[in-house]
């Protein structure tokens, strides 16, 4: 179980149901395929929350570039 945290949103592995963020209103970005921390940073992004798109985050982007985007001093 993986989870960066930045202080609008996160980013998390695929064991973390997206639907459920979404129904929490949260920024939050998916990834799959990982085994560590910086896996997750390289990682696309598989899927989203409307929240997290508000911040200018899709799909494709590497994990580390949604983070950034999820962060107050962006």
């Amino acid at each position: 179980l993986l989870v960066l945290v930045a202080e609008e949103g996160f980013v998390m592995c695929g064991y973390l149901n997206v639907q459920a963020a979404e129904k929490l209103g949260v920024a939050a970005a998916m990834v799959s395929g990982v085994r560590t921390f910086e896996d997750v940073l390289e990682a696309p992004v598989k899927a989203c929350t409307s929240k997290a798109r508000e911040l200018g985050v899709k799909e494709g982007m590497k994990g580390r570039e949604a983070l950034k985007l999820m962060a107050k001093g962006r």
